[in-house]
């Protein structure tokens, strides 16, 4: 079941922070890459996937993820989530990807060339340090 969030660390997950998130290789090491992400209204976070990068690769076989979110003005106030990948779907017409990028930079995704595919992950349990400490 997934746990709820307080409004403060929702009011902070709704803004465009940096985050990065962390899947497993085939081997079980750990590998993190910054990404951009959106809290949807639903507390499901989406995050999206060119179609020929490995992280794709690493939630079709492990659905668990983790996710840090990082204010710009103090790195020492992070939230981290644990993630269940639930959905993977095809972002035909990129909607999902134009949404995380207007988020971030006010703009359509520009790259119209690459298939992408939407991850929405349920959250599992969350730690927060500094600022959402919990």
């Amino acid at each position: 079941m997934p746990e709820a969030l307080p409004d403060d660390v929702r009011s902070f997950l709704s803004k465009a922070n940096p985050a990065v998130m962390a899947t497993t290789r085939k081997d079980g090491r750990p590998i993190t890459a910054a990404t951009w992400y959106l809290l949807e209204a639903d507390d499901r976070i989406l995050i999206n996937f060119d179609a020929e990068r490995v992280r794709l690769q690493h939630v079709r076989r492990d659905p668990r993820c983790a996710l840090d979110v990082l204010p710009l003005e103090d790195w020492y106030s992070h939230v981290a989530l644990q993630l269940d990948v639930v959905e993977l779907t095809e972002d035909t017409g990129l909607a999902d990807i134009d949404a995380l990028a207007k988020h971030y930079t006010g703009h359509g995704y520009p790259n119209r060339e690459r298939p992408r595919f939407s991850a929405r992950a349920e959250i599992r349990s969350w730690w927060g340090w500094g600022e959402f400490d919990h």
